[in-house]
């Protein structure tokens, strides 16, 4: 048995916290708020129809759920990643988390930047992981020690996991994937049909897979669970925060308009421009995320980014 903490309770980090707690785990799950009212209705408002164990600790502080833990899983936003774990103590931790960072183009383990880190990601939605339904995904880390004890303690009947040593490949494709799948979203809200989305689903693979490259990864990480996977299930299912988020935008809504009825944070909304200035930085060309930049800034509409996409000079596949 090992002893896990769980750093954020949204959607993602709660169905974790209860598939380590199923492993027989002793798990710390922390909430920013209503830790204590989650601990009284063993209820979390974000999994409504999941159970939480009364075996999981709730806690409305990160240092304490952390107190003795073999190792965290960090499960907070990543855009507020830095000031949630300022001052905390530097154990093993495993990055639940998707996107980039706004303003520094960082993937989650350079914002922490240091030992003992990895990446869990893949085609996995909260509320099935949560109910135990079967699923897979990719625990990377430069840390084979880290990897061996994370895939002991988390893979298990219903989570087969893959071992991965690119860190840096497997975050890209959990960041592109939310982007994209706003532009497959779009083509579908604004009756673009079927086609289109499948042919930004399969160029957007390609850029994907340039950018994993140019990071110094594998061409399989992005054809795989944290690419290709990732993808599939985000840019092809309306439960999506991302995909609903762009079938609004297609709708014609406007991006204020469409986050307003968006249930939970649309990763891909911040992590777009992030994305690009890292591709930019690197010299990656990714128009189908440039043209999702261009929607969410009021620059172009779908159609519009749609046109000039189609309009792009012909080159060999």
């Amino acid at each position: 048995m090992s002893r896990i903490a769980v750093l954020g309770a949204g959607a993602w980090g709660t169905a974790l916290a209860l598939h380590a707690a199923r492993q027989g785990h002793d798990v710390a799950l922390w909430a920013r708020s209503g830790a204590a009212e989650m601990a009284l209705s063993r209820r979390n408002p974000r999994l409504p129809d999941a159970a939480l164990p009364a075996s999981m600790r709730l806690s409305d502080s990160p240092a304490m759920a952390m107190e003795r833990a073999d190792f965290a899983i960090l499960a907070v936003p990543v855009q507020h990643m830095r000031a949630a774990l300022a001052g905390l103590p530097a154990i093993p931790m495993l990055v639940a988390s998707k996107g980039v960072e706004a303003g520094s183009g960082l993937f989650p383990t350079e914002i922490l930047d240091r030992a003992g880190l990895g990446v869990i990601s893949g085609p996995n939605f909260a509320a099935e992981v949560a109910a135990g339904l079967p699923a897979a995904g990719v625990l990377a880390s430069s840390d084979a020690g880290l990897r061996q004890a994370g895939l002991a303690a988390l893979g298990g009947a219903t989570l087969r996991l893959y071992s991965s040593e690119d860190v840096l490949g497997v975050q890209a494709g959990g960041a592109a994937k939310n982007v994209l799948a706003i532009a497959a979203g779009a083509a579908m809200g604004a009756g673009l049909g079927e086609n289109a989305r499948a042919a930004l689903i399969t160029r957007g693979l390609a850029e994907l897979g340039r950018l994993v490259l140019a990071l110094g990864g594998r061409a399989e990480t992005a054809s795989g669970l944290s690419g290709l996977g990732d993808l599939l299930l985000t840019a092809c299912s309306s439960t999506s925060r991302n995909t609903a988020l762009g079938e609004r935008l297609g709708r014609g809504l406007s991006l204020e308009q469409a986050l307003a009825e968006s249930r939970g944070v649309a990763e891909g909304v911040a992590t777009a421009p992030a994305l690009l200035l890292r591709a930019t930085t690197l010299g990656v060309d990714m128009p189908i995320c440039t043209a999702v930049a261009e929607i969410l800034a009021g620059r172009a509409s779908v159609r519009e980014a749609m046109v000039a996409l189609l309009a792009r000079p012909s080159r060999a596949e």
